[in-house]
């Protein structure tokens, strides 16, 4: 199975959001434990340093762009995702980009943290509560 996620998801891990750690956390191990497949969007990676950076350090920053390489699997950003998310007409461009990285990587589900800003068209879009409280035969959730 192919999970996308959204940006929101991976920091609540590395900012310690309280209250979504726990779930966001359990996503994360189980790509971790190659349970699911996880992909996450280019984007991620440098919004994720900048944002990570400005609360901690560089050397936090780096540490966590180290972390998520070695878990999760990028999806490139090319012109083909680009022209996609500019003609979408979607409210903010950074989740159209993720949107149609998603449908790049052809992710079974999206998970995120805003799920009303996205079609639920081509695959659900879940906050990682949703996707941990479905019965998903066989992966061991």
């Amino acid at each position: 199975m192919t999970i996308f996620i959204d940006t929101n998801v991976i920091l609540d891990v590395l900012l310690n959001r309280k209250d979504v750690v726990e779930e966001s956390s359990s996503i994360w191990a189980l790509c971790e434990r190659n349970i699911v497949k996880g992909y996450i969007s280019a984007i991620s990676f440098n919004n994720t340093h900048y944002i990570i950076n400005k609360v901690h350090s560089r050397k936090k920053a780096d540490q966590a762009v180290r972390t998520m390489l070695e878990t999760f699997e990028a999806v490139s950003l090319d012109k083909q995702i680009l022209n996609k998310a500019n003609d979408a007409g979607f409210k903010d461009f950074e989740d159209a980009i993720q949107y149609f990285s998603a449908i790049h990587c052809d992710a079974d589900y999206l998970l995120t943290r805003n799920v009303k800003d996205f079609p639920q068209k081509d695959f659900p879009v879940l906050e990682p509560s949703e996707f941990l409280a479905l019965d998903l035969d066989g992966i061991g959730i």
